[in-house]
């Protein structure tokens, strides 16, 4: 019987072992996990949004695998009767400066294949948003939130069911054996050695620290960008009927600080994209010496910090002030104060930087004798995660 082996039981984990296992249902599959629950850290620590496909290089995966991902977990929550709603998102521009950047971010979305994509006036915009002020907006309307939670444990019950999950077990290393098997070095609640023919490893936040004792490349290494979040007081949700979101500043991954629904009827604010001091621990005050030691000995970081210092001046202040984090929103959204916000979740992001200082803007795969590692896998990898775990079967020859 062939024995397959996915490492890292986040969502993208999680539906590669799934995939697995519809696509070879006489192998073993075993899901090994180092937490004790599943979608512990990215996979549970977001704001939900099902992306359209909108913000992504035309050609990339992440183009590619956001827009067929999302139909895929549409169709997925439903037959595993999952709330879904479609409630729509609206990028606003604000001032003449921001609209060129909204024009391409458009022709971006369309050549994407995104649905529904329109531009709307400041009218028309009003008529979406009522509180919402700006001179020009992409709808896009197929963007829906979900409870990636949910997700995750629904995929957790299907591979429980067909395969093994092994939770509380840390992977130590993944090798390649002379014979063309691969030895996973396990510690914790399966602690021993497992042998298997192939082995794909989803690490999320820990994929480069597990690469290098596996003997793979060094680069791209891990750099947690910590996210916090706020969330709209009762009384203030009426300023918001979907999303909201700001131009993206293009040359950074992240979104900006934006406005979210969510399938709870809560509106979140943020996040913020500030350097994190610890890869899992989700405390404002959490300081790990090994995962800051980690970043500041990488040498992209010194470039990146010198090249970007000034936005993070700007998160700083996002980080320490509500206030702060109250006016970047409202400059489309005016109504709003820093009394309507409450603290609410946090997440880390695991961002891959380069050693020249760049961040990586697209997943990476590292494939590696019978091994293919995630080494990149930050949002849309929720939304994408079904349509990933496809390309990641089809690409070891497993689907």
């Amino acid at each position: 019987m062939r024995r397959l082996a996915v490492v890292g039981a986040g969502i993208v984990g999680l539906a590669v072992a799934r995939q697995l296992l519809r696509a070879n249902p006489a192998a073993s599959v075993v899901l090994v996990e180092r937490e004790n629950t599943v979608g512990s850290h990215q996979s549970g620590h977001n704001s939900g949004v099902i992306h359209s496909g909108l913000y992504y290089a035309p050609g990339s995966l992440k183009a590619e695998l956001c827009v067929s991902g999302g139909r895929l977990l549409k169709s997925y929550c439903e037959e595993r009767s999952i709330p879904v709603e479609t409630c729509g998102k609206v990028v606003v521009a604000v001032d003449d400066s921001e609209l060129p950047r909204l024009q391409k971010l458009f022709e971006r979305g369309v050549s994407n294949g995104v649905p529904g994509l329109r531009l709307v006036e400041g009218s028309a915009l009003s008529e979406l948003e009522p509180h919402v002020v700006g001179l020009r907006a992409i709808h896009s309307p197929s963007t829906a939130v979900v409870d990636f939670s949910a997700v995750t444990r629904a995929l957790a019950e299907e591979v429980a069911a067909s395969g093994q999950l092994w939770l509380g077990t840390e992977v130590m290393s993944v090798l390649p054996r002379s014979d063309g098997l691969v030895r996973l070095e396990l510690a914790g609640g399966h602690a021993g050695y497992f042998d298997c023919d192939f082995a794909i490893v989803c690490a999320g936040l820990q994929s480069d620290r597990l690469a290098l004792r596996s003997g793979a490349d060094a680069e791209p290494r891990i750099v947690p960008f910590r996210g916090s979040y706020y969330r709209l007081r009762p009384a203030a949700r009426h300023l918001v009927r979907g999303l909201v979101y700001p131009v993206p500043d293009p040359r950074y991954p992240f979104l900006g600080i934006h406005l979210t629904r969510t399938v709870h009827d809560e509106v979140l604010v943020g996040p913020n994209a500030f350097l994190g001091f610890s890869r899992d621990d989700y405390a404002r005050s959490a300081f790990a010496w090994r995962d800051v030691r980690d970043t500041l000995m990488w040498p992209g970081f010194p470039r990146f910090a010198r090249s970007n210092w000034r936005a993070g001046v700007r998160e700083i202040s996002h980080a320490m002030s509500r206030r702060g984090f109250a006016s970047a929103v409202r400059r489309y959204v005016p109504e709003l104060t820093a009394d309507d916000l409450e603290p609410a979740v946090a997440g880390i992001r695991a961002q891959a930087m380069l050693r020249d200082g760049s961040l990586v803007d697209d997943f990476w795969l590292d494939s590696r004798a019978s091994i293919l590692d995630v080494r990149n896998a930050p949002s849309p990898a929720a939304t994408a995660s079904l349509a990933i775990a496809d390309h990641i079967c089809k690409r070891a020859g497993l689907s």
